[in-house]
């Protein structure tokens, strides 16, 4: 199913057509799992969250958000990146509560969003701290990152979600990285 096609059903669903949201159900929900397995993929053996909770969890806030007005198919994914994000956050807050700062979560951040080719293991806390510090810096750039890495939207449908031009995403994007680069190195 088309770009377009997804976009249209997410209006008329907002409009109240419920048969929209079931034939929409199945493919948010497949690619809600997809970006689920990429990010438990890179969490630790012991992790508490399951990848299948997450999308759960991330799918009923989404429909909850019925009176939202999706603009199209990249944003709905964007609102599920912030989603997923704060689910992933308050799952490591809370864990790091109850062991008061033992086995923080670790997130294996993607080698697109990391300066040196060497994979790192990110403090998830550390990165949703750095990201909000980069909010009050640059907003856009911090919503760039979380667009990219959390919705998993290419730089087109960045700039799409954004309305900038792919060039401007492209340049937040490299700034945004060597910023969270040097934060989370310290």
């Amino acid at each position: 199913m088309s770009t377009a096609d997804v976009t249209e059903m997410l209006g008329e669903w907002q409009a109240g057509n419920r048969a929209a949201l079931d034939q929409l159900t199945p493919l948010i929900y497949e690619e809600l799992r997809s970006l689920a397995r990429y990010y438990m993929h890179s969490e630790r053996g012991d992790h508490t969250l399951q990848a299948t909770a997450l999308v759960n969890e991330a799918y009923l806030r989404l429909i909850d958000l019925s009176r939202m007005s999706w603009r199209s198919r990249a944003h709905f994914f964007a609102v599920a990146a912030q989603l997923i994000r704060h689910i992933l956050v308050d799952h490591a807050r809370s864990r790091q509560a109850l062991k008061r700062g033992g086995n923080l979560q670790k997130l294996s951040l993607d080698q697109s969003l990391e300066v040196s080719a060497a994979e790192q293991d990110v403090d998830l806390v550390a990165l949703d701290d750095a990201l909000e510090a980069l909010a009050q810096l640059n907003p856009q750039q911090s919503r760039v990152v979380e667009l990219r890495y959390f919705a998993g939207l290419s730089i087109e449908e960045t700039a799409e979600v954004l309305g900038v031009s792919v060039s401007t995403i492209k340049r937040q994007w490299a700034l945004a990285r060597s910023w969270l680069h040097t934060r989370l190195s310290d």
